[in-house]
């Protein structure tokens, strides 16, 4: 599970124990050991005990199954903590925290997305409209809403939402817009002085071509693989604010088998300000024989 930036970098719980079976395990047989030798220091006529020094020993068996019994129960002990703090509630655990916060998990919404809008609602509780709060609103609306930005343009006082899409290659289409656009413009939500333009984060497709040169062992089939990884990589890769470089495409097209690959287009970087987003468009790559 990816944590929402707010929550990387807070240290280990304290109440949550580091368990060690043999150090329970020592503990266990060390305190039988004191109790033993207090019992015959009372009745000497018991015999002398060193618990544990063969492996058959039954003492030491009970005492095993004992401090696994241990584990388990503080293993339990640590998964309730564990349940109560948002940093590492999972599944219905989260779906039980979130409800504090007026936040409820969507139809088909998976922990990574449902925890985001956690995060946003505890920041947006404020009764002004928040960036925190108008952004959870556009990620509660579809769950075709991978993330939104909201922000105003110089001094103009109009809220802008910008939408980048789950699918359509991350374009927000009509329909998605206008879905955020109706649960933003709730009268329970908005602020009466507020005038807020949705629309798509997307704004350039960008079409990429490049040479490539291949091995001398490797068959011409591995272009089209080629496309469908820096498809997917993209996918995974990008969001709002990402730029796409000449070298991230590089690196991607550098797969095993590539001799060397030469970008053509886009012939520079295309960089894009926190509430935008682009776009690939067609890819062609042009077979430029053996490296060698």
């Amino acid at each position: 599970m990816t944590l929402p930036p707010e929550l990387v970098g807070l240290p280990p719980p304290e109440a949550i124990e580091e368990i060690s079976f043999e150090a329970i395990l020592v503990e266990m047989m060390a305190d039988f050991q004191q109790r033993w030798d207090a019992l015959r220091a009372a009745n000497p006529d018991l015999p002398a005990y060193d618990v544990g020094d063969l492996e058959t020993d039954p003492v030491k068996i009970a005492l095993e199954a004992a401090a696994y019994r241990e584990v388990l129960v503080r293993a339990r002990i640590n998964d309730v903590v564990r349940a109560h703090l948002i940093a590492y509630a999972r599944g219905g655990d989260l779906d039980n925290l979130g409800p504090f916060y007026d936040c409820f998990r969507m139809a088909g919404e998976d922990d990574d997305r449902y925890l985001r809008r956690i995060i946003l609602a505890i920041q947006g509780r404020s009764t002004g409209g928040t960036e925190p709060r108008y952004r959870a609103i556009a990620l509660a609306a579809s769950l075709r809403v991978a993330d939104a930005a909201v922000f105003r343009i110089g001094k103009d006082p109009t809220v802008h939402v910008a939408l980048y899409a789950a699918d359509n290659g991350g374009v927000a289409d009509a329909q998605l817009i206008e879905t955020v656009r109706v649960a933003l413009h709730d009268k329970a939500k908005i602020m009466v002085s507020d005038t807020i333009v949705v629309r798509s984060a997307v704004f350039a497709v960008v079409d990429v071509e490049a040479d490539v040169w291949l091995l001398p062992q490797t068959p011409e089939t591995i272009l089209p693989g080629l496309e469908t990884a820096v498809r997917s990589a993209w996918a995974a890769a990008t969001g709002l604010g990402f730029d796409l470089t000449r070298s991230w495409l590089t690196a991607q097209l550098m797969q095993r088998g590539i001799q060397r690959v030469e970008i053509l287009t886009p012939a520079a970087d295309v960089e894009v300000p926190p509430y935008e987003a682009v776009s690939i468009g067609a890819i062609r790559l042009n077979n430029r024989g053996r490296g060698y």
